[in-house]
């Protein structure tokens, strides 16, 4: 039988540690399977193989805990003040990453929320996950009254918009069940229109593929040089879809100090960040969600960012780029001093051309060196 007290003494000490809101759904068969299995038939999840060999786990949460009754959806606002450079040379990092790993923060506070459901009613069993499990974080979150789903596919909460992080904690215990939110995106498709590369396809349907977060973070290998263009100065994450919505004038800023402005993801000079080694990287963000791009994946966005400046202060960073241990590296600098198109990159150019062994670096040279650069007629040269 529901256990309303219980339900609302939950409620408040979520409150007291930090979640803003919280929604409670009974724990059933994944809302929105079809949708998840066309979304994955379809190849959109790129890489992210972890989720076709979860998808039975995700669609049912009885997989992961055999006794579960309730799923309680957990959010922590991440929003910090400040607008992303404008100079080409700097790089812009996601908001969510300005600050320390939400990871352990939102861990440890789900783990102290469970403890606390444990000391009110000792035959209580949980499991927590933010990112961490095989749990749609999201689809419970639009079905338990936390938020709806936005058409750029992330939940909008009323109450402050969709600058959150979001936790799941699964639970055995019957508890008192919220309402789902309707949808209030209306006839808005403003995060449609606003994705650089149209990885919106549909309202509700993003295609991983071709999302700048995806790119830059997920994403191990070569980035598509059809989207290299699109990535602009980003290096870690893309805010646009979010930037745009209107519900996002609700945003506050967060009031938890881990998730404020770290020392070290404030705007960067490219420059710089094309030079990093695996232990400044390591050092710099090591307790930073860029961590999760490793440091070869990051300082290729970094070189494909500097490319896409086509500023000539950028060319020595990639010509020392173009030198790096990283093949994939290598590749990326390639095509951005071919992006740059000036005498000292095509010079450069030239002579990694006699120099490199890797098939894939040099077939990023041999584009590089076909491409026009910025000033050159693609005719006459």
């Amino acid at each position: 039988m529901a256990n309303r007290s219980l339900t609302e003494f939950i409620r408040e000490e979520a409150r007291r540690l930090g979640f803003f809101k919280m929604g409670v759904v009974a724990a059933a068969p994944l809302p929105w399977s079809r949708h998840f299995d066309s979304w994955l038939a379809e190849g959109m999840q790129g890489e992210m193989d972890y989720l076709v060999r979860q998808s039975g786990k995700r669609k049912d949460p009885a997989l992961v805990m055999n006794d579960i009754r309730s799923i309680l959806v957990l959010a922590m606002n991440y929003y910090s003040d400040g607008e992303p450079s404008g100079d080409p040379l700097q790089g812009r990092i996601s908001k969510y990453a300005l600050g320390a790993d939400y990871h352990p923060v939102m861990s440890g506070r789900m783990s102290s929320l469970l403890d606390f459901i444990l000391q009110k009613d000792p035959r209580a069993r949980g499991l927590f996950y933010t990112d961490t499990g095989p749990v749609m974080e999201k689809v419970w979150g639009a079905h338990s009254g936390l938020g709806w789903m936005g058409k750029h596919s992330n939940l909008i909460t009323r109450e402050e918009g969709s600058w959150f992080f979001v936790g799941v904690i699964l639970l055995n215990l019957e508890l008192d069940y919220d309402t789902k939110e309707r949808d209030h995106c209306g006839t808005c498709s403003r995060c449609i229109h606003a994705c650089p590369t149209g990885a919106i396809v549909a309202p509700y349907v993003v295609d991983a593929r071709l999302c700048i977060s995806y790119l830059t973070i997920e994403l191990k290998g070569s980035i598509p040089r059809r989207l290299r263009p699109m990535i602009g100065n980003r290096v870690f994450g893309c805010d646009d879809c979010q930037e745009v919505c209107p519900w996002n004038r609700f945003a506050v800023t967060t009031t938890e100090p881990a998730f404020r402005l770290q020392a070290g993801n404030e705007p960067a000079d490219l420059a710089r960040l094309a030079l990093t080694s695996a232990e400044e990287f390591s050092d710099r963000f090591k307790n930073s969600p860029v961590r999760r791009a490793k440091r070869d994946g990051f300082v290729r966005n970094v070189v494909v960012a500097l490319g896409n400046s086509r500023k000539a202060e950028a060319v020595p960073a990639l010509v020392r780029a173009l030198g790096d241990a990283s093949a994939l590296v290598r590749g990326h600098a390639a095509w951005a001093l071919g992006q740059i198109g000036s005498t000292e990159a095509l010079t450069a150019l030239w002579q990694a051309r006699s120099q490199e062994g890797d098939p894939a670096v040099l077939e990023e040279i041999e584009f590089a060196l076909r491409e026009p650069g910025p000033d050159e007629n693609p005719i006459t040269g």
